[in-house]
């Protein structure tokens, strides 16, 4: 097509400084054309480009086989205590250290009980937005002391069935939502309803901890292995 010819290039002579002449009308066109033309070819690149990167940006889910050999012993430990390995913790474990890591933080000491944290899990998850681990948690809640109706309530951001843990939800849900800038007013009720400073601080590791998984399942999109946590 005569729109890629080479004879588009602009003779030397249309415009030099000794004449001072304006490049003609037809000039001016080519010179349009040619700086349109690279512009067109790296549009279509870009394009190739991104679908490349969003072809090469799927995480499947690894199997024992297909991880670390020390990623297989937790995977072992995994399906002893839950029955089976959550995609989200298998999809770690394409890191030689990540799973490892990050169920040693998990598990760390706290003097939150199972019940507290479930319900930080929840707000936190609503709050990022993981239906994967909204789901999780729905599960683990009601294995630990919550309802299905409370686990909603809570990923609301309250639980007006307890007061305690009413204040934890609330400031739980404000750290995660505000980046840690959260009010005096709510700190204090948290303190007032019985908890301590030194909870504050344990209280934004757990915020951490959960965050971390949430933005993990946004990155990778693994299947939700759990039954789905109903839309509030």
């Amino acid at each position: 097509m005569p729109f890629y010819s080479d004879t588009l290039s602009i003779p030397t002579s249309k415009y030099t400084k000794k004449t001072g002449r304006k490049l003609s009308i037809h000039s001016r066109h080519s010179s349009i054309l040619q700086v349109t033309i690279p512009l067109h070819f790296c549009i279509v690149n870009y394009d190739k480009t991104i679908k490349k990167i969003k072809a090469m940006a799927n995480f499947s889910v690894p199997g024992r086989e297909d991880v670390f050999t020390n990623n297989r012993e937790i995977f072992d430990n995994l399906k002893k205590g839950l029955g089976m390995v959550p995609n989200l913790y298998a999809v770690m474990a394409l890191s030689d250290t990540a799973l490892g890591n990050y169920l040693n933080f998990q598990n760390s000491k706290t003097t939150f009980s199972n019940k507290e944290k479930q319900a930080v899990n929840l707000v936190v998850s609503q709050v990022n937005e993981c239906l994967y681990c909204q789901s999780a948690h729905t599960l683990l809640g009601t294995m630990n002391g919550l309802t299905e109706e409370q686990t909603m309530e809570i990923r609301k951001g309250g639980a007006q069935f307890d007061l305690k843990l009413n204040a934890l939800v609330a400031l739980a849900k404000e750290i995660t939502a505000k980046r840690g800038f959260i009010s005096e007013t709510t700190l204090n009720n948290f303190l007032t309803a019985g908890y301590t400073k030194g909870q504050v601080i344990e209280l934004v590791m757990l915020v951490a901890e959960k965050s971390a998984m949430n933005y993990l399942h946004a990155i990778t999109k693994v299947d939700i292995d759990f039954p789905v946590a109903k839309t509030i």
